[in-house]
């Protein structure tokens, strides 16, 4: 068996609900047999290793164990697990990647070595530091993860020039959308957006899991002047909704918005949108590790023209739609040649029904 890759999929559930920490997963082996496996609980709870060596017990000892991100060996909200997997009598250690944590960084495997322990590093590494992708760049720059996500005709089109898209995309491709948004730590979408297709901007998938505020990802709206009606139906969902206003907005329309329950976020703001590099600033210091930006197109054009969007995940269907008023996905400046176009690397094509998802990630220049 692949111990490494179950303790991968033990991680994933992870993904999402645990931020600001990595979403981790630990299987304890003895012999040919699992004896404790677990995934990452929420901030204040037991990390990946504590949960599989106490399912574990006693039959830890002399055992080895398998956990996709290297272990700390400091005191946060919790002991160091590098002690603990010391105390346990683990014999052996296998990581799939170390954790680019300043105050991790390689002493982890270090201080289990020390112990006398035998430590192999780099089994399932690229899956591995995929998924914990949004938490490393957090880590290591103190800023989120932006995901652009949009659907679109064949013809670029995300929309019919009467403003119509449902459905663009398919019936899988929107429940693949749904466990990107629970895996997320924020949705963002523009006021435009809000006004048009009125979104719900919840996960509605995964097992049933998405339904709680809890769990739901934090919804952030992009209102420079304060458009968000009190109708939208964001204001009558699970979790929680931010709107990041221009510091024009009179006083009454805060009030307003206030009283409907969303929090807000007063920002500078110029040519129609707020400073969106202090909105993702502002973000971070909410420990929101991951955003998954889904439109419009003026939002996302000026997400892309200012550099700040780390991945694309698009979705395509076998379909024309046509006209030149009908809106494309990414709107903004863009480029004036296509040599200054923006590219991407490490792009995959996967079929969800009849739709395509094209996913890659945005090269930094």
């Amino acid at each position: 068996m692949d111990y490494m890759a179950q303790a991968l999929s033990l991680a994933s559930l992870a993904l999402g609900q645990v931020s600001p920490n990595p979403a981790v997963g630990a299987v304890v082996v003895r012999g040919d047999v699992i004896v404790g496996q677990g995934y990452t609980q929420p901030p204040g709870g037991d990390h990946a290793e504590i949960v599989a060596l106490k399912q574990a017990g006693e039959r830890a000892r002399g055992g080895v164990i398998y956990i996709t991100l290297e272990p700390c060996p400091h005191y946060g909200r919790t002991p160091p697990c590098t002690k603990a997997i010391a105390q346990a009598g683990i014999r052996e250690v296998h990581l799939a990647a170390l954790d680019d944590n300043p105050l991790v960084s390689g002493r982890g495997q270090a201080e289990l070595e020390a112990a006398g322990i035998v430590v192999y590093l780099g089994e399932h590494e690229p899956e591995a530091k995929q998924l914990n992708e949004a938490y490393t760049k957090f880590i290591t720059s103190r800023r989120p993860f932006v995901t652009a996500k949009y659907a679109m005709s064949l013809d670029g089109k995300l929309a019919t020039r009467s403003g119509d898209s449902k459905w663009i995309s398919s019936q899988e491709a929107r429940h693949l959308a749904h466990n990107l948004r629970y895996t997320c730590g924020a949705i963002m979408a523009g006021v435009n957006t809000i006004l048009v297709d009125d979104p719900h901007l919840t996960a509605r998938s995964c097992g049933g899991r998405g339904g709680t505020a809890r769990r739901q990802p934090l919804r952030v709206i992009v209102d420079d002047v304060g458009r968000t009606p009190l109708t939208a139906r964001i204001f009558n969902e699970p979790g929680k909704t931010l709107i990041a206003l221009g510091r024009s907005v009179k006083a009454k329309e805060k009030a307003a918005l206030a009283r409907g329950g969303a929090e807000l976020v007063e920002l500078p703001s110029a040519g129609g949108l707020v400073d969106l590099e202090g909105l993702l600033k502002y973000l971070a210091s909410r420990d929101v590790t991951s955003v998954l930006v889904e439109g419009g197109g003026i939002l996302l054009g000026s997400l892309f023209d200012l550099g700040l969007v780390d991945k694309v995940v698009c979705f395509i269907a076998p379909i024309i739609i046509g006209g030149q008023e009908a809106k494309t996905p990414v709107a903004g400046k863009g480029a004036a040649r296509v040599a200054d176009s923006i590219k991407l690397e490490r792009v995959s094509l996967t079929r969800l029904g009849d739709n395509l998802m094209v996913t890659g990630y945005v090269i930094k220049e």
